[in-house]
């Protein structure tokens, strides 16, 4: 999910090694002008670097290229889709302002587990963090207000493609409340079952090939991509923002429909 983060990163001084799952900037910008860059982060690609530094991340490829960025907000490793980061002070502070003010449209595309009774409909509930598991977040009265609007894109069986529309921009939002309706995202560790999808679970006459040893998943991952943001830039100009559907996530949709 979202996260304001308010602080400008300038360019370390040390060498930042390549990020294996990153492709070149260009094959993965949307949209780029003087103010700020829309990026479609790929998935198990980090936002922004982590306390540890253990891994390089988008942040840092920015970095290379530009020299300093700023965040404006931040999405969960696993998840893949657009991401905006600015180019400057003066941008940073409008767009945080934005995200604070919700005056920005964030829509989500996800893989649910069945297929929720009302095709569209709100999750009110408050979330707040897990009083004993760290970096878990629950639904809690006592959490911060958190809204999110859904709808059933597709029935697929055993899944179905939801739109989610976020509200506000808590940890997990999504994840959280797709749990609370007992519709938990497909192969979330946290809030699911975590397992991942095996073609041989949707195809009913499946066979191994011959030269594989064991069945290789065609999703491990979060099923959940953001998908598209809506805004207006410090210039009064109006975006309207879109990342397809990831490889991943369409081949498995692709399956689901040839063998429901």
């Amino acid at each position: 999910m979202t996260k304001e983060n308010k602080e400008n990163i300038s360019a370390p001084k040390r060498s930042i090694a390549p990020v294996a799952a990153l492709k070149n900037l260009s094959d993965i910008t949307i949209f780029e002008n003087d103010y700020f860059i829309a990026i479609n982060k790929p998935a198990g690609v980090l936002s922004i670097p982590d306390r540890m530094q253990s891994e390089p991340s988008l942040k840092d490829k920015l970095l290379e290229k530009y020299g300093s960025i700023f965040t404006i907000h931040r999405l969960d490793k696993e998840t893949s889709g657009i991401i905006l980061f600015a180019k400057d002070e003066a941008t940073h502070k409008f767009f945080s302002k934005q995200f604070e003010e919700r005056s920005v449209e964030k829509f989500y595309m996800g893989l649910v587990h069945g297929a929720p009774t009302h095709k569209a409909g709100s999750i009110d509930a408050a979330i707040m963090e897990h009083p004993v598991f760290k970096g878990q977040m629950v639904i809690n009265k006592k959490g911060k207000p958190s809204l999110t609007d859904y709808e059933v894109i597709e029935n697929l069986g055993k899944y179905s493609l939801v739109k989610f529309q976020l509200h506000t921009g808590r940890t997990h939002q999504i994840r959280v409340h797709a749990k609370n309706i007992g519709h938990p995202i497909v192969c979330d560790p946290l809030y699911g079952d975590g397992k991942p999808v095996l073609l041989s679970a949707i195809k009913k006459k499946f066979k191994l090939s011959k030269h594989d040893e064991e069945e290789r998943p065609m999703l491990s991952r979060v099923a959940l991509h953001s998908y598209e943001l809506k805004f207006t830039d410090e210039q009064g100009n109006n975006f309207d923002l879109t990342a397809e559907l990831p490889k991943d996530i369409r081949a498995l949709i692709q399956q689901m429909k040839k063998h429901n």
